[in-house]
C-alpha cells in the first residue's frame, strides 16, 4: 500500500534505476519514479522514495502481491478509528496498511464473506503528532501524482540499459 502522491508500485514503471539520488549504488531493476524525482510533501516521509525494492518489483511483476495506492486524508481516517478503538496511535506510513484492511474488511461485509485479515503494524505515530495536528486543523489535502510530474524525473532513466521481465512461473 502506498500513498496516491508517490506511486512506485501502481503507477511507475519497471526500470533499472539507483537508488539514490547521488546515483553512488549500482543499478537496480525497480519500479521507479526516478531517482530524481522529489516527492509532494505528505505526512507519510518514509513511503516517499522514488523507488521499490528489487524483491517487492520482482514479487509485482510475478503477481504475488497486488499493490494499491491511498489518498492520505483516508489513511488518517482510518489511523483515527484505529487509535480509537485500539489505543494506538499508528505512524502515517502504517496507517496506509491500516486503510487497506478496512477496505478489505468492508468488501468482506458488503460479499458476505468471512475474511481473516493479516496486516504488518510498521510502527507507532508519537513522532508524527505534528501530522494528526494538521489533519484535525484541516490542513491536509489529498494529492494524486498528475502523469506531467511522471516524465522529468523519468527523463534521467532514458540512457540506462532495459531490465528483462523475468517471470518465473513458480508463483
Amino acid at each position: 500500500v502506498e500513498p496516491t502522491s508517490c506511486p512506485t508500485m501502481t503507477r511507475a514503471p519497471f526500470v533499472y534505476d539507483h537508488g539514490d539520488t547521488a546515483k553512488m549504488t549500482p543499478l537496480l531493476p525497480m519500479h521507479s519514479l526516478g531517482h530524481d524525482f522529489i516527492p509532494p510533501p505528505i505526512h507519510a516521509g518514509g513511503l516517499r522514495y522514488h523507488g521499490m525494492a528489487p524483491l517487492v518489483s520482482q514479487a509485482i511483476v510475478e503477481g504475488l502481491v497486488t499493490p494499491r495506492a491511498i489518498d492520505q486524508l483516508e489513511c488518517y481516517e482510518a489511523a483515527m478509528l484505529f487509535a480509537r478503538t485500539e489505543g494506538i496511535i499508528p505512524a502515517p506510513e502504517t496507517s496506509h496498511a491500516i486503510a487497506a484492511v478496512i477496505q478489505e474488511a468492508k468488501k468482506a461485509k458488503e460479499e458476505g464473506k468471512e475474511k481473516t485479515i493479516l496486516f504488518g503494524f510498521s510502527g507507532h505515530g508519537l513522532m508524527d503528532l505534528a501530522g494528526y495536528d494538521n489533519y484535525f486543523q484541516g490542513k491536509l489535502k489529498n494529492y494524486v501524482l498528475p502523469e506531467s510530474e511522471f516524465g522529468n524525473a523519468l527523463k534521467e532513466l532514458n540512457g540506462l540499459p532495459k531490465p528483462k521481465i523475468v517471470r518465473t512461473g513458480k508463483w
